[in-house]
C-alpha cells in the first residue's frame, strides 16, 4: 500500500503524539496509558495498515530513545491500530456511542495480546500504573495470569475508551480540506 504525503505527515505526527503523551503518563505513573491516541486516529482516518504501522513504529522508537519497556509492546500497538482501522471501516467511529463501544472492543483485544507479554517477559510487573492492582490481586491469592488479566482489562477499558473518544473528537474536528481524500474518513463522519 502506498501512502500519500498527507497520510505520511499524519502518521509522523501521530507517532510523536503517542510517544510524548505516553512518556508524560509514564513519568506521572498514572493508572492509564493514553499512548495510543495517534494510533487510533490514524486507524480512523487512514485505515488498519496505516494504524498498525504507526502503533508499531511509535513503540519501537519510544523503546529505543526513552523507555525500553515500550518496545516490547509493539504487538499490542499493532493490534490497536489495525482494530481501530477495521472498526472505522465498518462505521464504528461514526457516533459517540459507537466510538465508546469501539474503545471497549479495542480494550479487550489489546488485553488479550498484552497478557503474555506482561506475564512471560516481565513477570507481571512492567513499572506501569497497573502494577499496584496486579500486586493487590496477587496478595489476595489470585494467580499471576488472572491478576494481570483482570488489572489490565479494567485499566484498558477506561484507557482505550478515553483514547478512542479523544481520537474520534480530533478526527471529526480536523479541517475538511485535510481529511477529504483520506481513505477511511468517509466512514467516520459524525
Amino acid at each position: 500500500m502506498k501512502f500519500d504525503n498527507r497520510t505520511l505527515v499524519l502518521m509522523a505526527a501521530a507517532i510523536v503524539i503517542n510517544i510524548v503523551v505516553g512518556q508524560i503518563v509514564a513519568w506521572l505513573k498514572l493508572p492509564l496509558f493514553i499512548d495510543s491516541i495517534g494510533t487510533v486516529l490514524v486507524g480512523i482516518l487512514a485505515g488498519p495498515i496505516a494504524g498498525a504501522i504507526v502503533g508499531t513504529l511509535a513503540c519501537l522508537i519510544w523503546g529505543l530513545i526513552l523507555d525500553p519497556v515500550a518496545a516490547a509492546f509493539f504487538p499490542v500497538a499493532l493490534v490497536i491500530g489495525a482494530t481501530a482501522g477495521i472498526l472505522a471501516r465498518y462505521g464504528w467511529f461514526s457516533s459517540l456511542w459507537k466510538t465508546v463501544v469501539s474503545g471497549a472492543i479495542i480494550a479487550v483485544i489489546s488485553t488479550i495480546v498484552s497478557i503474555p507479554i506482561i506475564v512471560y517477559m516481565f513477570g507481571g510487573v512492567t513499572g506501569s500504573g497497573t502494577d499496584f492492582a496486579t500486586a493487590y490481586l496477587l496478595a489476595m491469592g489470585t494467580q499471576l495470569i488472572q491478576s494481570v488479566a483482570i488489572s489490565n482489562l479494567v485499566q484498558n477499558l477506561a484507557d482505550k475508551i478515553i483514547t478512542a473518544v479523544i481520537a474520534w473528537l480530533i478526527a471529526t474536528r480536523l479541517p475538511r480540506n485535510f481529511t477529504t481524500g483520506l481513505p477511511f474518513f468517509a466512514y467516520t463522519k459524525a
